[in-house]
């Protein structure tokens, strides 16, 4: 090996443990999704480029970053409540067991999930290859209705509260609070993406307005909740989990399974997915955790195989990658290398950080975390968005109430972005 070769391989370790350590922080900041900081390091390539580094150890780092991120994210949303766009639904169980005292397991769970979700991607790489490759376009052709029967099933499973003495009707009064929300949710993401181009940064940044409406439904609502409860955060304990192994690997498969098909679909989030997941484990929060951090830490590898097999790229990292290398078989291999090894470190990095937010968040005042949190999301939103995203910001925080107060799922609030999608492909 020569001298160039040697040192082309220590620059590309250096940009993969850059993009790591970019990937812990931007994992930890409240409500930043992985697209936008994708967008932001394409934005400074130029830079990067032009101080001699190679596009393929950019597009390294930009892979290693969005990787990590999919792992550390998870602990905002379980100590403060405040999700991005993939961890919206996350927040649910997961801020609700760290209000139980046992937050450090949340994130374990998490971490376990998306770890054990790239062991289930690499399984699936191949035959959903073959599959997706002869079967893309009919597939395609019933994508809404494949849509439309997730979220009928959404609304049908809903039970409510169980209060002894409702009488026979109480069913379907939840089933048409259900509804409601949905609709609610889905007239607003309707209109928000409709009129998307009325969100402009002040920064110059990326707009992207699912970080108002998933902001607002699930991170804002929340929080407001919290304040309003006077909430206060017990001691974190070291619980162990009372999962079977055959109830964690089945629920790895499914968020594996889910992340790994999602990245197929144009337009179809991994917070789409997460719908799916949620209904395959309907009886238990801790397998759900599992499954959503899955879903996200798959897709992140499968965008890439799509972006290869089909060309079209289905995440803002995919779409930074396209613009800075050729991927073909071989460089498909060092980033899926690339990723099985920041997925180890990963792993590790989100255990340790979830006991180091648990130390924290117990010695601060919880009411006045909770209002710093809520004055960060609504100037995050304004720095991204704009005077238009803080209007979606405030109007999706007013839907996102409607759930607990109606004694209903959250999650028929992800009608924000079902909706939408209904409407563009039926």
């Amino acid at each position: 090996m020569t001298l160039i070769q040697k040192m082309a391989e220590i620059l590309l370790v250096i940009s993969v443990v850059c993009g790591f350590l970019l990937g812990i922080c931007s994992g930890l900041t409240p409500g930043l999704h992985t697209n936008n900081f994708a967008a932001l390091m394409l934005a400074l390539s130029s830079t990067f480029l032009s101080l001699g580094l190679d596009p393929f150890d950019l597009a390294a780092a930009i892979l290693a970053a969005s990787v990590a991120h999919t792992f550390l994210d998870i602990v905002p949303s379980v100590f403060i409540g405040a999700p991005d766009a993939d961890t919206a639904l996350a927040v649910l169980p997961g801020h609700g067991m760290m209000l139980e005292g046992r937050g450090i397991e949340a994130v374990r769970l998490s971490a376990l999930g998306s770890a054990s979700s790239i062991l289930v991607a690499l399984v699936l790489i191949i035959p959903l290859s073959f599959l997706f490759r002869s079967v893309y376009d009919p597939f395609m052709n019933h994508i809404g209705l494949i849509l439309l029967s997730i979220a009928a099933v959404m609304i049908l499973t809903e039970r409510g509260r169980v209060i002894e003495g409702q009488g026979s009707l109480v069913a379907i009064k939840y089933k048409l609070f259900a509804l409601v929300l949905f609709l609610t949710s889905g007239l607003l993401g309707v209109f928000a993406f409709g009129h998307q181009d009325l969100a402009q940064s002040p920064l110059a940044l990326q707009p992207e307005v699912l970080l108002p409406l998933l902001g607002g439904l699930f991170g804002a609502s929340m929080l407001l909740l919290s304040l309003a409860s006077q909430a206060k955060v017990p001691d974190q304990r070291e619980t162990e989990f009372d999962l079977q192994a055959r109830t964690i690997a089945r629920s790895a498969f499914l968020g594996g399974l889910a992340g790994s098909v999602v990245a197929w679909v144009p337009g179809v989030t991994p917070a789409v997915a997460t719908v799916v997941t949620r209904l395959g484990s309907e009886g238990s929060d801790k397998e759900f955790l599992i499954s959503i951090s899955g879903v996200n830490t798959a897709n992140s590898l499968f965008t890439l195989v799509a972006l290869l097999v089909v060309g079209r790229p289905r995440s803002g990292a995919a779409v930074a990658i396209e613009e800075l290398v050729d991927l073909d078989g071989r460089s498909l291999l060092v980033m899926v290398t690339i990723i099985l090894l920041v997925s180890i470190l990963s792993y590790f990095a989100t255990l340790q950080a979830g006991r180091a937010a648990a130390k924290v968040v117990r010695d601060l005042n919880y009411r006045r975390l909770c209002l710093f949190v809520l004055l960060f999301l609504t100037a995050m939103t304004f720095g991204f968005t704009g005077p238009f995203g803080l209007f979606l910001f405030f109007v999706s925080t007013v839907v996102g109430l409607v759930a607990p107060f109606a004694g209903i799922r959250r999650t028929h609030a992800m009608g924000v972005l079902m909706v939408p999608l209904l409407a563009y492909y039926l």
